[in-house]
């Protein structure tokens, strides 16, 4: 062999090197459900094309809401025990940050650039925090009509969204100003909700689900008032009712094609899926576990996960068929769950 062959072999070696390194740094994130136990100390991993368990963050006591940096670096978890802000790495699933909240925490929401995490504070007088991600310090509190359950933002990026179970509210705060834009009184206690968009991409309605209601109310976005009141079907002969408490409906999601609504029903133990935008209903998926208490999306939309808090598992509905595919164990008491990218 000559100096020439040699010395082409070894460009063709480090060419090879190079590529597959720069193959593994491209190596895009996966689709991930991260999963809440709200009575214990740990957060469950699942891989959407397995649907097993494939990770875990431990050591956050009574983690209630989750969400996730869009880059993956990053899973936010509200901490009860504490009241923290628990920041984990996207890769190791290491907790590196515990941030000191104003108050007992609920629900958590990030921002579409990634900048701010909102954080719904639900001890009297509540609000919403604002997380700096780049300095991971609070920065100040926007006060709400009423202490906060669940925080939002809306699919633009441009309004945090906050719905008060006391004060019986939802208010939407301007997220460039952090002052707020308008609040709307509802007849009861505001929970879960989601939102529908207009072709521009801005806010069309949100749905709200309220205390002691099987079903959700739309929301005009534009004229702030409620426009409709959707219940969800009554169970048929036979099947009885599951105890639901004060939250029969809790848990709804918009497909990522705009598409479709999809809400849970506690009381009748199942996910309801209505076209948009006429709201007429699709079907129902039957639940295998109990306690229907959360759901997430795939981003294709078209599979759905159900954090099931009484049977302690998550189900997987197929949302085309409406069909539960299976149920997957995790830890006590789940409840809040979301979709993110993670390395």
């Amino acid at each position: 062999m000559t100096n020439k062959q040699v010395f082409h072999g070894c460009l063709a070696v480090l060419a090879g090197i190079l590529m597959s390194t720069l193959s593994l740094k491209a190596a895009p994130n996966k689709v991930r459900i991260i999963q809440t136990n709200s009575a214990g100390d740990n957060v469950h991993i699942i891989d959407p094309v397995t649907n097993k368990v494939v990770g875990e963050i431990t050591g956050i006591e009574v983690n209630h809401g989750v969400a996730v940096a869009p880059d993956g670096s990053r899973i936010y978890v509200s901490d009860e025990a504490a009241s923290t802000l628990d920041v984990a790495d996207g890769k190791t699933l290491k907790v590196i940050k515990r941030i000191p909240l104003s108050g007992h925490p609920n629900n958590i929401a990030v921002s579409p650039d990634g900048r701010r995490v909102y954080v719904g504070i639900i001890q009297a007088p509540g609000g919403v925090d604002v997380i700096d991600t780049g300095s991971l310090q609070d920065l100040k509190t926007l006060p709400t009509k009423g202490s906060i359950h669940n925080a939002y933002v809306t699919p633009d990026g441009r309004y945090v969204v906050a719905g008060s179970i006391q004060g019986k509210t939802v208010n939407v705060i301007d997220a460039q100003t952090d002052q707020t834009a308008w609040t709307l009184q509802m007849d009861l206690g505001v929970r879960p909700m989601a939102f529908a968009t207009n072709p521009d991409g801005s806010t069309k309605w949100i749905f709200v689900q309220l205390s002691g209601f099987n079903g959700f109310v739309v929301v005009d976005f534009a004229t702030h008032k409620e426009i409709k009141r959707i219940q969800n079907p009554d169970l048929p002969a036979g099947k009885a009712p599951v105890t639901a408490g004060a939250d029969p409906s809790h848990g709804m999601a918009v497909t990522s094609n705009g598409k479709t609504l999809v809400v849970c029903s506690r009381l009748n133990n199942a996910l309801y899926a209505y076209s948009l935008p006429d709201l007429k209903l699709v079907g129902g998926a039957d639940l295998g576990g109990k306690g229907a208490a959360w759901v997430t999306l795939t981003p294709d939309g078209k599979t759905a996960y159900v954090a099931m808090a009484v049977t302690n598992d998550v189900s997987v509905i197929d949302i085309n068929s409406l069909k539960e595919v299976t149920r997957i164990p995790v830890g006590f008491v789940p409840k809040r769950n979301t979709t993110g990218m993670l390395p």
